[in-house]
């Protein structure tokens, strides 16, 4: 199972953030988002996934920013469609798309998105784009029935390890869990003590 860490924004915390070697780094491209990134992104390891996250954004923004910022990971967190994420994997990055859920979530009609993206990404279903600060509830997900490996996000804090690790064990093929919000002193700043404690107790 691999981390994510998302919303990153200023530079000196990515540094220290990337100290941790998450698998994966996000930044928000979504203006109306707390965690906008409009700068550049610093020098991390490359090994890290650098993971742009839009909302409904043109095919040609998202190029160039993959461009600008050597992006390797799109996450898409609007209602794009299966064609779009088609479109988006044809340019040589991986497509993660972000599903909103609550209880009357139907997790049939991921079937459609099932070959044209790598991952799935789970939040809770709230105003904004996003998990909300937010936990949904997990026990929905003995519903998913798919192989198409999910990102577990929306609304995780350190007091949630023991939940995850209950999760994990039901064989769900989870490959990340993102965390965001639960982490941070302000927005886009994270508590890099506590991500830390975070992956020391649960990976």
């Amino acid at each position: 199972m691999k981390l994510k860490i998302c919303g990153m924004l200023i530079s000196e915390n990515i540094i220290k953030a990337s100290k941790l070697n998450p698998d994966y780094m996000g930044f928000i491209f979504w203006k109306k988002s707390p965690r906008y990134f409009n700068k550049k992104i610093p020098l991390i390891n490359k090994k890290i996934y650098l993971t742009g996250i839009f909302v409904n954004e043109s095919l040609n923004e998202i190029k160039k920013q993959i461009k600008n910022h050597k992006l390797s990971v799109i996450q898409l967190h609007g209602t794009e469609s299966p064609l779009f994420c088609e479109k988006i994997k044809n340019l040589g990055v991986k497509c993660i798309k972000a599903f909103s859920i609550n209880k009357n979530f139907n997790f049939n009609k991921l079937k459609i998105y099932e070959n044209v993206c790598d991952y799935f990404l789970f939040d809770t279903k709230g105003k904004l784009p996003g998990g909300n600060n937010i936990k949904f509830d997990w026990k929905l997900l003995k519903s998913y029935t798919l192989s198409k490996p999910f990102i577990l996000s929306g609304g995780i804090g350190i007091e949630d390890i023991s939940e995850i690790k209950k999760i994990i064990k039901t064989g769900l093929p989870i490959h990340a869990i993102d965390v965001n919000s639960k982490f941070e002193i302000s927005p886009g700043n994270k508590n890099i003590e506590l991500l830390k404690e975070f992956k020391l107790k649960l990976f």
